[in-house]
């Protein structure tokens, strides 16, 4: 089966840029308002609204104001079917280290990420 990638990619990228901007209106358009992002801390699951997400985006200074190093790239996009699309990504906000699992559809207004679920280390 083969796809186009870069209606995905593009949205991947506008993830990329709205993450190391600290741009909560880059990251609204590509996230779908019902998503929400979860992940483990202290072994307990943690679920976060986009909305509730944005907010924080928006109160935190961005790594490229204060100049972080910027390291993003996309390890695999799976996609199913024209629709569906399972992307892994690697990107930093340092001292964050993050894996994160982002499950994109094809909507009626083009492609929106619907979850996403990740993880982090943490380096000096």
């Amino acid at each position: 089966m083969s796809h186009d990638r870069s209606s995905v990619e593009a949205v991947v990228q506008q993830y990329f840029d709205g993450l190391y901007e600290g741009s909560a209106d880059k990251l609204g358009a590509i996230f779908h308002p019902s998503a929400d992002l979860r992940w483990l801390e202290k072994g307990e699951l943690q679920v976060l609204t986009v909305p509730d997400w944005l907010d924080r985006v928006r109160k935190r200074p961005s790594a490229k104001a204060e100049g972080k190093p910027r390291e993003d790239f996309i390890v695999t996009i799976d996609r199913s079917d024209d629709s569906t699309a399972f992307i892994k990504v690697r990107c930093q906000l340092p001292p964050r280290y993050f894996t994160d699992y982002l499950v994109a559809m094809k909507l009626n207004d083009g492609w929106q990420i619907v979850s996403k679920s990740y993880r982090y280390d943490l380096r000096d």
